[in-house]
């Protein structure tokens, strides 16, 4: 080895080493160093955090448990009878109603120590000899040495605070139980009756209790520091729980002494109360000098491991280097000469650079067609051009499409159905950003893999992959298309037909023939609709043609001029096939019928056959896809086909619908629109509208828009385009257009001269 390579070799060590040292043993030093100044700190800010969660959580119930006991012991004082007791002042056994209210009581009493934290409940008569408890009614000594047993000291104390006003007040904890206090009448400060209810210590102790190793022990403290219950905590953490909240009474405080931590929260309950929870850091901080230890290993094992790996490759890399660089300077013979500066490696980078700034334009339209080219292939196999198991596998290679060959599959063909306004409004652009939205929403929202490709105009396709372990099939996947295409009802009705589950991708077609086949099913209700084979009605077929007695009905009821009847038997026949659920077809199959008997019996008497216009009804009633849109069709119709409107009347309506247009010019003013308000064809509207306004409709409304638009260009600063707009112009060409032609020069001209 010459020293030339020996140098080279050296070179190429310390830079891989130095890209090693940069990109991994920095990170892992710097890791080091946080994990051992730092993450002791962090660890005990995140412990803050969660124990203020958890102790949020468990005062939160705890505070519910004894809203909850107070609010029954304020019930069960409003709804006694304590008033007619009070006021009975014969105490002798004979006196039957004051044995039937202590009773009462008594049964209240054994209601309320059926709370979650009561364990037993009396009254304290204050100006009466008189203790009730659930099961009996005595005088205080006796109920006092036998039913609720003090000795003198706790019993001096416990009647000391039977005196003023007491709502939900806590006696002093004694070892054997803990008291509620609440007096009667409530404002009163003498009042007559106490009521006192143990508290469930077992129960208050239970929701107080936190399982996390780190927590030592939890209690339930007020201002003075006294504990009023806790649990896991020993004499000595008591103690020192006791002086801790003494001196430093703070809510949502982490205080740090001694290896503990003690947190307070205050009770939303009693504002005097804090619930306190003791952390042992020990146990908190013991992943600190693990983590302290396991980053001095890793450093070490680290810094071993990159010199050996760095002198490893700069053996292997330094003949390869050589090797690629002449490669690549014969590939770039033929072109512009590159400086040959720096090392090897560095002459690898320059030219390994411009081959990708090359190829990375060809690259990206690759990239971006292939979801297209995929998709293309999809529909080909759905439409059954490809059935080949094995020219299917060459394809899909090709264009990079994995899938698995044998694998439960079903298609589903989503039929849309445009509403007519809007797909007179929007384009062929339009149109496929809302496919490709629709798409996308589905692939996303789909827990398995879906594919999804337009076979044909209005149609969309979508393969779903069974999945046995997310439990998601066809039905699942329908269900959730359903869902997402209801966000589009104001675009399309939207029908969805599940076809047959297939295991090989080459039978795809059968399943999706069979999935467009069930589309037939399709019904008229307004809501997506999930079409199988269970789809077609169970009922006996309906005759979904008119009968020749059924005809010559109608062609008697037109002679007659009972046009309403022809109206009412149309709907009547709309009605049963919404209640025997035909299919849309079936229906629309009917309202032809209808309408073509309609138009033979006009026929009779109008030989002038309009093809056009009656081209026209029977393109509305294809249209159509809810039973409204075919009440609201037939409607239409039989009021263009057999007006009843009188002479008189027209003038009136033509004047009214010339309020609109002076109203509305900024709108859309269809011609066919107010041609069906007057029930009558687009020609005869014209006609009448001219004879009674002296103009045609065109020109008025272009008349009435140019009129509006001077006034905005005199009395406005609004640009050309934004008057266009505003008076009911699409583009400003054709607004410009139109106002020369009325008024022989340009907008622009017009503000000049007369602004």
């Amino acid at each position: 080895m010459n020293s030339k390579t020996h140098a080279y070799r050296a070179a190429l060590f310390w830079r891989l080493f130095s890209n090693y040292f940069v990109l991994i043993l920095i990170p892992v030093i710097a890791a080091g160093i946080l994990a051992f100044f730092y993450f002791a700190r962090l660890i005990e800010k995140d412990a803050e955090k969660l124990n203020a969660v958890v102790m949020s959580h468990f005062s939160e119930q705890t505070d519910t448990a004894f809203h909850a006991l107070q609010t029954n012991m304020i019930d069960m004082l409003s709804t006694s009878n304590l008033s007619g007791l009070l006021r009975e002042t014969d105490t002798s056994p004979e006196n039957r109603r004051r044995s039937e209210l202590i009773h009462t009581l008594r049964e209240q009493l054994i209601s309320l120590q059926s709370a979650e934290l009561a364990s037993k409940a009396f009254l304290y008569f204050e100006d009466q000899d008189l203790v009730i408890d659930a099961d009996t009614y005595t005088d205080k000594d006796y109920f006092f040495q036998f039913r609720y047993p003090l000795n003198p000291q706790e019993k001096t104390a416990f009647l000391s605070q039977m005196t003023g006003k007491k709502m939900m007040q806590v006696s002093d904890p004694y070892a054997s139980h803990l008291s509620v206090l609440m007096s009667y009448p409530f404002n009163s400060d003498e009042p007559d009756v106490y009521l006192v209810v143990n508290v469930h210590l077992d129960r208050l102790q239970s929701r107080m209790d936190i399982p996390e190793k780190w927590v030592t022990g939890t209690a339930l403290a007020d201002n003075d520091g006294r504990v009023i219950s806790q649990s896991g905590l020993t004499e000595s953490e008591t103690r020192w729980l006791q002086e801790r909240v003494r001196s430093q009474m703070k809510p949502f405080q982490f205080l740090v002494s001694d290896g503990k931590a003690l947190s307070l929260s205050r009770s939303n309950y009693n504002g005097a109360w804090y619930y306190v929870s003791i952390v042992d850091l020990h146990t908190l901080l013991k992943p600190v000098h693990t983590a302290r230890l396991v980053a001095w290993v890793f450093l070490v094992f680290f810094l071993t491991v990159g010199g050996l790996v760095s002198s490893y490759f700069s053996k292997r890399l330094c003949e390869p280097i050589q090797e690629i660089k002449e490669g690549l300077k014969l590939h770039r013979a033929s072109q512009a000469p590159i400086p040959d500066e720096g090392d090897d490696f560095d002459a690898i980078k320059r030219f390994s650079q411009l081959i990708v700034t090359e190829n990375k334009q060809l690259s990206q339209m690759v990239s971006g067609m292939m979801p297209i080219v995929q998709e293309h292939f999809v529909t080909k196999i759905l439409l059954g051009e490809y059935r080949d198991a094995l020219s299917i596998e060459i394809y899909a290679k090709e264009i990079d499409f994995p899938y698995n060959k044998k694998a439960m599959r079903t298609a589903l063909a989503v039929a849309l159905h445009y509403e007519p306004s809007v797909d007179e409004r929007m384009s062929e652009t339009s149109k496929s950003f809302l496919m490709a939205e629709l798409k996308e929403r589905i692939r996303k929202a789909s827990p398995s893999a879906v594919w999804l490709c337009q076979t044909k105009p209005g149609i969309v396709a979508c393969v779903v992959h069974h999945d046995p372990f997310l439990r998601f099939g066809p039905n699942d996947a329908a269900e959730l298309i359903a869902i997402i295409l209801r966000h589009y009802g104001s675009y399309f009705k939207a029908t969805i037909g599940i076809g047959k589950t297939v295991h090989a991708i080459e039978d795809l077609h059968i399943s999706y023939e069979h999935a467009a086949s069930v589309l037939k099913y399709r019904g008229l209700d307004e809501e997506v609709e999930i079409c199988t084979d269970r789809s077609e009605p169970d009922g006996p077929p309906w005759d979904n043609f008119l009968s020749v007695q059924d005809i010559n009905r109608m062609m008697n009821q037109y002679k007659t001029k009972e046009y309403d009847k022809l109206l009412q038997a149309a709907l009547e026949l709309l009605e049963e096939g919404r209640r025997r659920r035909a299919s849309a077809s079936q229906v629309k199959h009917m309202c032809a019928d209808v309408l073509n008997a309609w138009i033979r019996a006009v026929g009779t008497e109008h030989h002038d056959v309009n093809v056009p216009f009656y081209s026209g009804l029977y393109d509305r009633l294809n249209r159509c896809m809810t039973w409204d849109d075919l009440q609201r069709c037939m409607q239409s119709v039989h009021a263009l086909l057999f007006p009843t409107s009188e002479a008189g009347d027209r003038a009136k309506r033509i004047s009214d619908i010339l309020d609109y247009i002076d109203a509305n010019y900024n709108q859309e003013l269809s011609i066919e629109y107010f041609a069906a308000v007057m029930n009558m064809s687009v020609g005869h509207f014209s006609r009448t509208f001219k004879e009674e306004v002296g103009e045609k409709y065109v020109e008025y409304i272009a008349k009435c828009r140019v009129r509006k638009a001077k006034q905005f260009l005199l009395e406005s600063d609004m640009t050309i385009d934004d008057i266009a707009e505003a008076v009911g112009y699409w583009g400003r060409n054709s607004f410009i257009r139109t106002f020369r032609k009325y008024e022989g020069t340009t907008p622009a001209k017009y503000r000049s001269a007369y602004q």
